[in-house]
Parts: structure tokens; sequence; C-alpha cells
């Protein structure tokens, strides 16, 4: 099983697909969410349909069956969790489904101030700033792909959508708050894929926000 996936249980692969970044166990009690499904609710309060859709999409795996010829296809696309010794997948499912109700029966509002636990929740929290460090800034780009962060820089500007431009604009101010020490700044920036370092002579946090004023001079002059 892999990567996400737009298929029947989109939802539900994107919530497995937390646990993989704490060790593709679950880890969830009766009593309590574990690590993984604290962090997907954490970012499902920011919109609780997605909460909900993984519960009709759990409702309908286990209605069918997990071994089910009818949705073998689609359950080879989830990415793989194992269950702790002596519970199934079912079992497992059945824990994350009764804490996703609990929650829905009173979704609490999103806590700005609290930072991601998880590389998942990092990458979910920041999907515009984690493809754009991501894609232009990984390691030995500015040797393989182009010669110079600004070369990078106007890559960027002119092959994305002005709305994703946008978000990751708007992203970078959260990012930079969440993040009030220079170690943190670079450990979470590395989490979304940054590898090559600034300019020389430029700190991340100079780096970063020269970067937001860049695109949003960019979209006033480029609408």
């Amino acid at each position: 099983m892999t990567a996400l996936s737009d298929d029947r249980f989109h939802e539900l692969s994107r919530l497995l697909s937390a646990y993989e970044s704490t060790g593709e166990v679950f880890d969830d009690t009766l009593e309590a969410p574990g690590r993984a499904l604290n962090s997907y609710l954490r970012t499902a309060a920011r919109t609780p349909d997605r909460a909900a859709a993984a519960v009709r999409e759990i409702d309908d795996l286990l209605e069918v069956g997990l071994f089910s010829d009818e949705i073998a296809g689609d359950v080879d696309l989830l990415p793989h969790i194992e269950p702790p010794r002596g519970a199934s997948v079912e079992d497992c499912l059945r824990v994350v489904r009764h804490h996703l109700s609990r929650y829905l029966t009173a979704p609490p509002a999103p806590d700005p101030t609290i930072r991601p636990q998880t590389s998942w929740e990092w990458r979910e929290r920041f999907p515009a700033l984690a493809h754009f460090l991501g894609a232009y800034f990984y390691q030995d780009s500015l040797e393989i792909e182009y010669h110079s962060h600004a070369e990078a820089m106007d890559d960027y500007l002119t092959g994305e959508l002005n709305e994703d431009l946008e978000q990751a604009a708007s992203e970078a101010t959260e990012f930079l708050t969440l993040n009030p020490s220079e170690d943190e700044l670079g450990e979470a920036a590395s989490v979304l894929g940054l590898r090559e370092p600034p300019p020389d002579g430029i700190s991340l946090r100079r780096w970063l926000t020269d970067i937001q004023g860049i695109i949003r001079h960019h979209l006033r002059t480029h609408p």
C-alpha cells in the first residue's frame, strides 16, 4: 500500500498517512486518541468536513469488508498501517471512528498557537509553503536545476497559479510566528522540504520574510 489517492477512500487515505509519520502503528485506545490521530484531529479542526468524510469512508469500508474483491483495488492504494498485537485493522478503524464521531459532536475551534506535532501535520497545515520549499529548494536544486536562489524564485513565480502564491505568502506569516527561534524555524522548514540554505549572509527568517514580500509584490504587479 502506498501514498495518497483520489479513489473511494480518499480522506481515509489522508488520515492513515498521518500514522506513517509516527511509525505506522495504531496507538489509539478507546479512552484516548494517539499521536497520529491527535494530529489529524487538530488538522480537521480547520475543515471539519474532513472528519465527517473519514467516518463515511470507514463505514463504507467496514460494511463492504476489508478483503472484499469489490474494493480490493482501492484498499491496495491505502497507506499500510500495522495494528497492535492481538488487534485487526478493522478493530483499529472502529477505534478511530469512535474518536472521530465523538469529535464531530462538538468540533473545537482550531488553535493557531499550537505547533504541529508530526511531519504530516506540518505539511497539512502549510501545504503551499511545503510545495514551494520542497519543489524549488530541494537538495542540490541550485546545482542541478537552477543557478541561483533568484532563478528558482523566478521559476516559482511564473510557474504557479496566483492563488497558490497567495496561499504560500499567507502561510508564511503563521509559519514564522509558530517558530520563534532559529532552531525551531530551521527544523520546521526542513520538515516542509527545504534542503538548500538561504543565500550567504541572510538568515532563514530574513529570507522567508523577503520571499513573502517578493510574492506579494509579484501578485500586485501580475494580477
